[in-house]
């Protein structure tokens, strides 16, 4: 039972609580006493109450604390933990009341003054909150100006975008309207920054800003202008050493350039397409170019990592393969991306020789063997052997071409070349071998051909003899085709018989003696079309003639009408099946065939050779002449013994005839 004390008071049957406290929330009942009897009531019913801490009222100010003469200033006054008690409200200005003022917002639609506010909720019943903390609304006189500023500051490439911001303090509650070129026409944002996305140099220029807020809208002054300069953006390029086409275990280097303020201040970005490497990569870009947006759009396979400006793959595998690119970073700027080049590997490279003008030759000849790598041209060197041994001259065929003039006896043998590039050293296979036979200008051994041409039709008989101007015995025809090295067959004694020759019988035949000499190489070339080119086996001499048929199988003569071609250009249309150079010059030396309206002949080199007697003559006449004019009757007679000599000569000279297969 509740007694009267310092909180409590019983008055009959009124019970007082001074000072509520939360321990004072619960169920409350009573009743009656009295002297008599009865001498008390029955209980009452039940009441409780909650006892609720006092709610706090919280001012907020819109737009801000800090505002600007004239704008209008909104404050609102929140009871906290109100529920859904109705309140009325009480202003304070100053410590003042404001009076008739008890909505919950309370508007200054002009701002003049610093003051301090304050407000207070009141319930139906008189209970009141407490009393917001007070708030300090300063009101600065000066209209303010916002500050415009670029990201990134400075030139901005094309291709890229510039972020605009504009700075205002105090920064609460302002939108912002954006302004290029001109003031007429303006563009409104509701943060302080602005993207602009720079196409071309056009989109440079001058850019303003100014802020606003309130309804009505309270604007400030426009910003100071800011001139955006635009430059076009300059384009990356990718170059590849040694080349876009390698070789697994090549070094291959991919370096990125961009001719445009140096390259120290880009960082960049490469990106791959097809290929599978990067994703062991540590280095993908954090950093995003302003653009990188549009261009991920557009290239949705490509995969970019941030790595030097040269990217090394130190031994190249086929997972390398795909397509690269780069582009130049400065902060958040990027360069047009570099056209994209393909890297290919391809499997180990292999070298490949061939000859020009042809392997078989005299002594005196010039000759060059020619070494490539298959598919591939760029930074290779070259390194020549023979018979298996490193040439000491080598490095005169580092460059691809390897030349013999003249070639001598000696330079017979077998080459291959082989290739390296890079560092360190890749190097290819060696090339297939490649045979020269070099033979003398007049030698004692003589290969004799029956009939005496160098083409020859399918299913026709061959006859070839060595003939020794001392001793014929112990010389065997020998022959060189696309298979290997062999005896001629069907070989009785130094004379070989073909009886029904066949293309495999093409190739290189010479006369070898029992202890293993080689001379006077010739080339055959067996055809299974109806068209030959007839020509004599061995070289021509400067000043003599040439004569050149074409023949038909089915009558082995002359066809009547046949063009005539020197290294692929017709030199004549003859009617009667018959090219003649009456006096033959080195410059007539060449791949001669024949054709007509039945077929066309294989192609054939035909050689022609300076001879001897006529170069030593020659020069003894100049010397003569020039030295002692008395010495004419000397003149006269040399003249008539070299006339009488030159038969002999004729005789002994060589008219070469090589083929190479048309195409």
């Amino acid at each position: 039972m509740l007694q009267t004390s310092d909180r409590y008071t019983v008055n009959r049957d009124t019970l007082t609580i001074r000072g509520v406290i939360t321990s004072d929330q619960g169920q409350y009942w009573c009743r009656g006493l009295r002297d008599g009897r009865p001498k008390s009531s029955h209980l009452s019913s039940t009441v409780s109450f909650t006892v609720m801490e006092r709610p706090k009222a919280v001012l907020k100010v819109s737009p801000d604390e800090r505002v600007f003469r004239g704008e209008t200033v909104t404050l609102t006054c929140d009871i906290q933990r109100a529920g859904d008690i109705q309140w009325t409200y009480s202003w304070f200005k100053d410590g003042s009341v404001i009076r008739d003022v008890t909505e919950r917002l309370y508007s200054i639609t002009s701002v003049s003054d610093r003051a301090e506010y304050s407000c207070r909720g009141e319930r139906s019943d008189s209970q009141r909150s407490y009393i917001s903390a007070a708030v300090t609304l300063t009101v600065s006189d000066l209209k303010p100006k916002p500050e415009l500023t670029s990201d990134p500051a400075g030139a901005a490439l094309t291709g890229n975008t510039v972020t605009l911001i504009c700075h205002m303090n105090p920064a609460t509650g302002w939108d912002f309207y954006w302004y290029r070129h001109t003031l007429n026409s303006e563009t409104k944002t509701q943060t302080n920054s602005y993207r602009v996305k720079i196409d071309s140099v056009s989109d440079g220029g001058q850019y303003w800003c100014r802020a606003g807020r309130g309804k009505p809208v309270y604007y400030t002054q426009y910003s100071d202008a800011l001139w955006v300069n635009v430059t076009v953006s300059p384009k990356a390029v990718v170059t590849v050493r040694p080349d876009e086409r390698v070789f697994r275990g090549e070094t291959v280097a991919l370096r990125c350039d961009i001719k445009w303020g140096g390259d120290t201040e880009w960082t960049y970005r490469w990106e791959t397409e097809g290929t599978n490497w990067y994703k062991n990569s540590a280095d993908r870009c954090t950093k995003e170019c302003s653009n990188s947006e549009t261009d991920n759009q557009k290239n949705r396979n490509a995969v970019s990592w941030c790595l030097e400006q040269e990217l090394n793959i130190s031994s190249v595998e086929d997972f390398h393969s795909g397509k690269y690119s780069c582009r130049g970073q400065k902060n958040t700027q990027c360069s047009q991306r570099s056209d994209a080049v393909t890297l290919t590997v391809s499997a180990e490279a292999q070298a490949a020789v061939r000859v020009s003008p042809q392997p078989w030759l005299t002594e005196g000849d010039s000759v060059t063997l020619i070494c490539e790598v298959t598919g591939s041209s760029t930074g290779w060197t070259f390194s020549w052997f023979r018979d298996d041994d490193r040439l000491s001259d080598s490095s005169r065929g580092a460059g691809g071409s390897y030349t013999l003039s003249p070639a001598a006896l000696q330079h017979t043998g077998v080459y291959t070349c082989r290739a390296e590039r890079g560092r360190p050293a890749y190097y290819t296979k060696n090339s297939s071998t490649q045979t020269l036979w070099i033979t003398g200008v007049s030698p004692s051994v003589s290969l004799v051909v029956s009939p005496s041409r160098s083409q020859h039709f399918s299913s026709d008989s061959l006859s070839l003899s060595c003939e020794d101007q001392r001793n014929s015995a112990g010389w065997t025809v020998r022959r060189y085709t696309d298979r290997n090295t062999e005896d001629c067959s069907k070989q009785t004694g130094s004379t070989c018989r073909i009886v029904s020759l066949s293309t495999s019988d093409s190739g290189v035949y010479w006369c070898q003696s029992e202890s293993g000499e080689r001379r006077h190489p010739l080339n055959i070339t067996v055809h299974n079309g109806d068209v030959i080119l007839e020509s004599s086996v061995d070289p021509v001499i400067e000043g003599h003639t040439l004569t050149l048929h074409c023949l038909h199988r089915s009558t082995n003569s002359s066809i009547l009408r046949a063009d005539f071609y020197k290294d692929g250009s017709l030199v004549q249309n003859q009617t009667t099946g018959e090219m003649s150079i009456t006096t033959v010059s080195k410059s007539h030396e060449g791949f001669y065939y024949c054709k007509t309206e039945r077929g066309q002949s294989l192609h054939s080199w035909i050689s022609v050779r300076v001879s001897e007697g006529q170069i030593s003559v020659s020069s003894i006449l100049s010397f003569l002449l020039a030295a002692c004019p008395y010495l004419l009757s000397t003149v006269v007679l040399l003249f008539k013994c070299y006339r009488a000599r030159v038969p002999s000569a004729e005789d002994q000279s060589q008219y070469a005839v090589t083929e190479e297969t048309s195409t």
